[in-house]
């Protein structure tokens, strides 16, 4: 249940992404995110009210920081693939998001199986791979976009390990605390730099979209590790550059390099191992 729950969890995470991406293409970052971000506030209430059971003050707390964390990382991501080479930068990210949770999980005690570790491993490598461009944009990687890349990974691990560490049974709120924190502070930077006209020009259905598949993969976050370890759940959900990649292929017709299917392939051997392990 785990290993499908963050394959989900990928899927989502990455084709949220992709149209974020494309939004991205015909308005600024921080525009795209302020209506992304609030599609998925609506849609966080939503996600739980349905859900329902009582919140825990300590599990809002928790959503909260994992989604100003989140959100923070995002923007380090999407400006370090602005100045640098796509190729160094998603990779880095990407592989240093799954590393911290899968470490933090094994120094709490956590200890998968044997092919489960191989398959883990797998998944990160493959994680790596389908980031990779075929086409690099120049840029000046290690002195400017490497840290950018380095503080991207590091908030997505962390804010991981923030959502495993509320209870399991405050339902779906710590999602709903993690969506409002995170829409406060692009709202407030947006109103700071008096940018509200930005708005304008930036692609609605795509910036929503992005945001509602946001909002779903986190909340499925949620349930994965409340359904098995951080230690599995963190590397299948690290694949979600390969979903991104794939829409890339099917609706820009843009052209797999070899080490993009060779991630595909490692990314199925180590998913196949963990579900053994």
């Amino acid at each position: 249940m785990a290993v499908l729950l963050g394959l989900l969890v990928a899927a989502s995470f990455g084709s949220g992404d992709f149209l974020g991406g494309l939004a991205s293409r015909r308005a600024t970052t921080l525009a795209v995110l302020s209506v992304s971000q609030l599609a998925a506030l609506l849609a966080a209430v939503a996600i739980a009210l349905l859900a329902g059971t009582h919140w825990h003050g300590d599990d809002l707390a928790f959503g909260a920081l994992a989604g100003l964390l989140n959100v923070v990382a995002l923007g380090c991501l999407y400006r370090g693939l602005a100045i640098g080479q796509m190729g160094q930068v998603a990779p880095v990210a990407a592989v240093i998001g799954a590393v911290v949770p899968v470490v933090w999980g094994l120094v709490r005690g956590e200890r998968p199986g044997p092919a489960a570790l191989v398959g883990i491993g797998l998944a990160v490598v493959a994680g790596a791979l389908l980031s990779s461009e075929q086409e690099e944009r120049q840029g000046p990687f290690f002195s400017r976009a490497l840290p950018l890349a380095v503080a991207a990974g590091l908030g997505f691990g962390v804010s991981l390990i923030l959502f495993a560490a509320a209870s399991h049974h405050g339902g779906l709120w710590p999602v709903l605390s993690a969506r409002t924190a995170a829409a406060v502070a692009v709202w407030a930077v947006l109103a700071l730099r008096g940018g509200i006209q930005a708005l304008a020009p930036v692609p609605k259905r795509a910036a929503a979209g992005a945001g509602l598949l946001d909002v779903g993969a986190t909340a499925l976050l949620v349930v994965a590790l409340r359904h098995g370890v951080t230690a599995i759940v963190a590397p299948v959900a690290s694949l979600a550059p390969g979903f991104t990649a794939v829409n890339a292929w099917w609706y820009l017709h843009e052209r797999a390099s070899r080490l993009q299917l060779a991630g595909l392939v490692l990314a199925l051997v180590g998913l196949a191992l963990i579900a053994v392990g």
